[in-house]
């Protein structure tokens, strides 16, 4: 069996990253193109040897990589971006293929931004410090010492993004990193690996290992030599993980899942808000960002329901690989089938579907609106992580407020009004990490990002990845008791 699969002409190593080596494993699982169901090829399947041969070589690693001048590590970040620009095109040949999302998207878009998390982490760690403060005569000084090997378990609706949005600080900060991929779009981790050994990383400072999280998470969440974990994903899964880390106390990072409320009011721009309201359908749904509850003041709602509905109707599904295509397939039939539960459980309890409401041909699943639907519903209150959403109408602000927040998730929230006072005053209100008025997925490094309630714990981002992947350390040094050498 080939230890090499060819996607669209670029070829990718299935084999694990450990200590700058390929390293095969005795089994391997099926990878599967949600696009038409194709096996692309068997992946090397992950055991605890594995796991704990990637956490060995990022320990053995560590004191080189760490002890590396700040100028040094940035250099070879930005190498790696060079690497990412250079492949741009196979990395998005080659993630559309493994997890179905726009091929567009990830030319113009996803594959740029992964380049500019490897920059800005770079950048950013040349400027990282605080003045230094006095203290009745001593001096303070703050500094951010490297933890140690991080264990980063990403999700498989944005891959590499979401990938190297953790792996970019991590490295930078001076840690190793074992990088655990879902085992559902897993090549693109692979290439990462490739890219990251031409730019000059050394080796056993990223790692990746595949596999099933049931079968390797334990080995790596529960190992005593790492000093950080961040996982994004889905919360009972963050549960196994936070009790598997308790054992050594291992600081955890938590992007969870989300239920955003998407607030419409009379005085908002309803062209705007019907824009807003389709782009949740987004990589079909599959974003945990999306705003999947819509809350739309009463004397606007029907209004608002029929421009949606046309513009909607006007979605081209298909192949992802196609310019036109603008909704493409779900990851996997277990996903797809998860979604069609949520729907039809819905509508057996009285929920009407605007549109959609039904599986296609495939994976692929049609953009859902549900009306009728309660707020202690399960489709109102529980994530469906597909091209699902639901229309529920307020009387007031009070009300609008109160339905936004009335789940036990804290992601993001989306407001459309024309007053600004009342845009400061609800979104001050919202329970949400991320809150965007009048736009929607305007993102930046620079600021803070993650959940409240059962949406996270913590925050990345700026100077705040770096306060996560780091030991912070205060240095309080007296004006007096030196010893005159000269």
């Amino acid at each position: 069996m080939s230890d090499k699969i060819v996607i669209g002409g670029v070829t990718v190593d299935t084999r694990h990253w450990i200590g700058g080596e390929r390293v095969a494993s005795g089994d391997t699982f099926t990878d599967h193109s949600p696009i038409d169901g194709s096996a692309l090829g068997e992946i090397s399947r992950g055991t605890p040897t594995e796991a704990a041969a990637a956490v060995a070589a990022a320990k053995a690693a560590f004191p080189g990589w760490a002890a590396t001048p700040r100028a040094e590590r940035a250099r070879i970040l930005h190498a790696v971006a060079d690497g990412v620009e250079k492949r741009l095109e196979e990395l998005a040949v080659v993630e559309t293929t493994d997890n179905g999302a726009l091929l567009r998207s990830h030319r113009r878009g996803v594959m740029p931004r992964v380049a500019h998390n490897f920059r800005f982490f770079a950048d950013r760690l040349l400027t990282l410090g605080h003045e230094d403060f006095d203290t009745r005569g001593h001096t303070n000084h703050v500094s951010w010492d490297p933890a140690g090997p991080c264990v980063l378990i990403t999700p498989w609706n944005a891959p590499l993004m979401l990938a190297t949005w953790k792996v970019a600080p991590a490295l930078a900060a001076g840690n190793t990193v074992v990088l655990k991929p879902a085992e559902w779009s897993p090549l693109t981790a692979s290439l990462l690996a490739d890219i990251a050994a031409e730019a000059g990383l050394p080796a056993g400072v990223l790692n990746v290992v595949q596999g099933y999280g049931s079968e390797i998470g334990d080995a790596l969440t529960s190992h005593p030599d790492v000093r950080r974990i961040s996982f994004t994903g889905s919360v009972p899964t963050a549960r196994r993980i936070a009790a598997s880390a308790a054992v050594n106390l291992t600081p955890l990072s938590l992007e969870l899942g989300g239920k955003s409320p998407l607030l419409v009011f009379a005085d908002a721009d309803l062209d705007l808000a019907v824009e807003l309201a389709v782009e949740q359908y987004d990589n079909a749904g599959q974003v945990c960002l999306a705003a999947t509850r819509f809350l739309v003041e009463e004397p606007v709602a029907e209004e608002f329901t029929r421009r949606f509905v046309d513009k909607a109707t006007a979605l081209t599904q298909g192949d992802p690989r196609d310019e036109a295509t603008d909704i493409g397939p779900n990851i996997h039939p277990r996903q797809l089938e998860k979604i069609d539960g949520f729907v039809r459980r819905a509508l057996a309890a009285g929920a009407r579907a605007v549109i959609g409401g039904h599986r296609l041909d495939g994976q692929f699943y049609a953009p859902t609106l549900l009306t009728g639907v309660a707020q202690d519903s399960e489709i109102v209150q529980e994530e469906v992580f597909g091209p699902v959403l639901t229309l529920q109408t307020f009387s007031d602000e009070e009300e609008a407020v109160r339905l936004a927040n009335d789940t036990r998730f804290g992601l993001a929230a989306t407001l459309v009004t024309g007053d600004r006072e009342r845009a400061d005053r609800v979104s001050a209100r919202l329970v949400a990490g991320t809150v965007w008025v009048n736009c929607f997925f305007v993102r930046d490094l620079q600021a803070p990002f993650g959940g409240s309630r059962h949406s996270g714990v913590g925050r990345e981002g700026g100077t705040w990845s770096f306060d996560f992947y780091c030991d912070l350390r205060n240095t309080v040094t007296a004006p007096k008791g030196w010893t005159d050498r000269g």
